[in-house]
């Protein structure tokens, strides 16, 4: 077993990778928890690394209005990761997220290097072992607005009343957050010893207009409409959970249209650029399903007759949000990746609730993490 820390852990890609871990084996990976007050308490700081055999250095500043102030903030991390590591006589593999902006010139991309060339000095001459990774532009859900890229400004800008504007057009190398926790993941529980430097490859080349485009795309069709666009790409699946993220949660539950005349009624569920799996399900009063989350598929649950509490709980939060519906006037909730979530039945009558979901069910990659809501 890898005790594991994360240096940065509550930053976007720390908190995907701490997640991420936390789907493995409890055999095999021990999160070491880590919070930011630890770089300022020296003492706090040596006992948290002495307790990590592998400790995965994230923590930085990426925007100040003053250059400077983030080349010595992220200069000075190192350098007490590296004081604390001599105070103890630690040797942990250290992995060093650094950036493809090494190779420009601006005062962000000389604080990567010039850590990265600290952390392999340390290595070299402690006999510890470093391993940095080059990375190019991190997207994904949870990103923060106007600081970690801009596909999280034209996400939270379309979804939250604003324009996006496009000020230089420009082709950006791009790698979604999950594909890169998998590249963390392989050098965290590999062998690879000594100092080593490896560029991570970006899946995904586009202009920064294309992928505009494509979130306005996506609010046309799924905002406005309630339509699951085409995801069959997988870099358009992870776009999509990267907009849906943003979405505020009172959007929903969203009401079907009902049609009603002499035979019945009649109720579009689902209407999809995409395909996938639809099935249903019926609960007797009291009982609730779920209790587990997914990390790349697209799932909505639409209750069609009887009461139901949907609740959802983004993992490693305390906040529960509960929408209720009632088969008297049909409506949908879609479950966001990363959420728990579970459904109730709270009426008095059976509840029939139907499911669609992006792809079939798979009992060899099931993407289902079971973690209670409550």
């Amino acid at each position: 077993m890898k005790r594991v820390g994360i240096t940065g852990q509550a930053g976007f890609i720390g908190q995907h990778l701490f997640n991420y871990l936390g789907t493995k084996d409890e055999q095999q990976i021990c999160r070491v928890p880590f919070e930011r007050a630890l770089f300022e308490d020296a003492d706090r700081l040596a006992t948290w690394v002495a307790s990590c055999d592998v400790i995965v250095h994230i923590a930085a500043m990426n925007r100040h209005e003053d250059p400077q102030v983030i080349y010595d903030t992220n200069v000075g991390l190192v350098k007490k990761l590296i004081a604390a590591c001599e105070a103890t006589a630690s040797k942990p593999k250290i992995i060093f997220s650094s950036s493809t902006q090494e190779e420009q010139d601006n005062l962000y991309g000389q604080s990567k290097k010039d850590g990265r060339e600290l952390l392999e000095q340390w290595a070299a001459s402690s006999g510890g072992s470093l391993t940095s990774l080059l990375i190019p532009n991190v997207f994904g859900p949870f990103g923060k607005p106007f600081y970690n890229s801009f596909v999280a400004t034209f996400c939270h800008l379309l979804n939250n009343g604003g324009t996006p504007e496009v000020h230089q057009d420009a082709e950006v190398s791009l790698i979604y957050v999950n594909d890169l926790v998998a590249h963390f993941f392989e050098h965290i529980t590999n062998g690879e010893s000594g100092v080593n430097f490896h560029k991570i490859p970006a899946p995904v080349q586009q202009s920064v207009r294309q992928v505009l485009k494509k979130l306005e795309g996506f609010k046309t069709a799924y905002v406005e409409n309630g339509q699951v666009p085409d995801i069959s790409e997988a870099f358009d699946k992870d776009l999509f959970n990267t907009f849906t993220s943003y979405i505020p949660k009172d959007y929903f539950p969203r009401k079907f249209v009902k049609h009603t005349d002499n035979r019945g009624a009649f109720v579009e569920i689902m209407r999809a650029g995409t395909s996938g799996q639809s099935s249903y399900s019926t609960t007797v009063p009291g009982i609730t399903r779920g209790n587990h989350y997914h990390t790349r598929k697209v799932e909505r649950f639409a209750v069609i007759s009887g009461k139901a509490c949907i609740k959802l709980r983004k993992v490693n939060t305390d906040k529960v949000y509960e929408f209720y519906l009632d088969g008297n006037e049909p409506a949908y909730v879609d479950m966001p990746i990363w959420y728990t979530h579970n459904i109730t039945n709270i009426g008095d009558d059976e509840l029939i609730t139907l499911f669609w979901i992006n792809e079939p069910y798979d009992p060899e990659d099931p993407d289902t993490y079971f973690e209670s809501v409550d």
